[in-house]
C-alpha cells in the first residue's frame, strides 16, 4: 500500500524484556546530550541554544546540543542515547511530545536516562511529571534530578508516552497540522481544527479486539489507548486511576451522528466524556487488534503521540516490562529508587 506524503513510517527500536532494569548511573561530570528539535516550540533556536548555555554554566555542568529536523529526529536520537549510555550521562530531548517520543524510544531501548525540556502545545508526558514546561527552570530542576522509573506503553514494541489511537484520532492529528501550519500553532488554533474534523464525515474501523481468553468484534471510528493519566483526566474517564497500577487505558467511541458528536465534544471540554453511554472505556496490560477482513489491509494507520504513520497489522498494545528512567526530583527520585542496583 503507497504511504500519503504526510505520514511517516514508524521504526522498532526493541529492547529486551528479560533483562532486569537497572537504574542508570548518572555521572555529573559527563557532558549531558541534547537533542532539539529546531522546527518545535515558542523559541528559536538560538534562544534554545543560549537557555541551555547558560543554565549549565550555572551549574557547572557541560553538554553537547544537537539540532535536528524532524525527519532525522529518529536517528540522531539513536545515536544520541547510544553516547549517553557510553557517557553515564543522560540524553535530553527538547520539543513536544513528538519529540520526546522519538527520543524516549532510543533511551529505553538504551537503558539510559532521559531528561525533558517540553516546547509543545499541550506537553502533557512533561506536565503528567509535574516537570515544568518553562525552558530555564525545566532544565534546572533536571539538573538536580536522578533517574526514576517511569511507566510506557508499547504498540508492537514501538514506545508511547502519552497515546497511540487509530482511525479518527489519526485523522483530527493529520488535519490539525494542516491547520497550524496555516494559522500558527496555539491551542485554539489546535481545538478549531479538532472541531470540524470531528464533525465532519468519518468511516468505521471494523476491528478484532482481543484481551486474554476474550475476543470482541467492533466497529468505531476510532480506538485510543491511552498512558497519560493528566489526559485521560481532563475529559473525565474513569480510568485515568488504573495508570498508575501497572494499566494502559482504552477508548472505543460507538457509531454515532453529528449532533451526538457535538455533545460528546461538549462533555469532553467539560471533563465529563466518561458519563457518555456512547463511550467505552476499558483498562488492560495486553491487547491485540487487527482488522477484522484481514486480507483487505496489510497497513493501519496509527497516531503515536501526535505523530501519524503506518503500522503492520495486527497492532499488539501492551504494557512494557521495561521502565523509562525519567530524570524527576531529587526526592521523589530517592524514595523511589532505594535499594535498587546502577549500571
Amino acid at each position: 500500500m503507497p504511504t500519503p506524503p504526510i505520514a511517516q513510517t514508524f521504526s522498532t527500536l526493541s529492547a529486551d524484556p528479560k533483562v532486569p532494569p537497572l537504574v542508570p548511573a548518572i555521572d555529573p561530570a559527563s557532558a549531558l546530550v541534547f537533542v532539539i528539535n529546531a522546527a518545535s516550540g515558542r523559541n528559536d533556536p538560538a534562544t534554545t541554544r543560549q537557555v541551555i548555555e547558560t543554565a549549565l554554566k550555572a551549574a557547572g555542568r557541560s553538554g553537547e546540543l544537537l539540532f535536528a529536523r524532524p525527519q532525522d529526529l529518529p536517528g540522531i536520537a539513536r545515536k544520541a542515547a547510544l553516547t549517553a549510555m557510553q557517557r553515564r550521562t543522560a540524553v535530553v530531548a527538547v520539543g513536544g511530545d513528538g519529540t520526546i517520543n522519538a527520543v524516549a524510544q532510543a533511551a529505553h531501548a538504551q537503558g539510559c536516562a532521559l531528561g525533558v525540556m517540553a516546547q509543545g502545545t499541550f506537553n502533557y508526558f512533561a506536565r503528567t511529571h509535574g516537570l515544568s514546561t518553562e525552558p530555564a527552570t525545566a532544565l534546572k530542576e533536571l539538573l538536580q534530578s536522578l533517574p526514576l522509573p517511569v511507566q510506557v506503553g508499547l504498540v508492537n514494541e514501538r514506545v508511547f508516552l502519552v497515546n497511540a489511537s487509530l482511525g479518527l484520532y489519526p485523522e483530527l492529528l493529520q488535519d490539525r497540522e494542516a491547520y497550524k501550519a496555516r494559522f500558527g500553532r496555539s491551542r485554539l488554533v489546535a481545538f478549531g481544527s479538532a472541531l470540524i474534523t470531528l464533525l465532519s464525515p468519518h468511516r468505521l474501523l471494523r476491528l478484532r479486539v482481543e484481551r486474554g481468553v476474550e475476543t470482541r468484534d467492533v466497529a468505531t471510528p476510532t480506538l485510543f489507548v491511552g498512558n497519560n493519566r493528566l489526559q485521560l483526566e481532563q475529559v473525565g474517564l474513569a480510568q485515568a486511576p488504573a495508570l498508575d497500577q501497572g494499566r494502559i487505558a482504552a477508548v472505543m467511541l460507538r457509531p454515532v451522528g453529528r449532533l451526538a458528536m457535538l455533545g460528546l465534544i461538549l462533555r469532553g471540554s467539560l471533563g465529563s466524556l466518561g458519563e457518555a453511554d456512547t463511550i467505552e472505556s476499558f483498562k488492560f496490560r495486553h491487547m491485540v487488534v487487527k482488522p477484522r477482513l484481514a486480507w483487505i489491509r496489510q497497513q493501519v494507520k496509527v497516531a503515536i503521540d501526535g505523530e501519524v504513520g503506518w503500522m503492520r497489522a495486527p497492532l499488539e498494545f501492551q504494557v512494557s516490562p521495561r521502565p523509562l528512567y525519567l530524570l524527576k526530583s531529587h526526592v521523589e527520585s530517592i524514595a523511589n529508587i532505594t535499594g535498587a542496583g546502577t549500571i
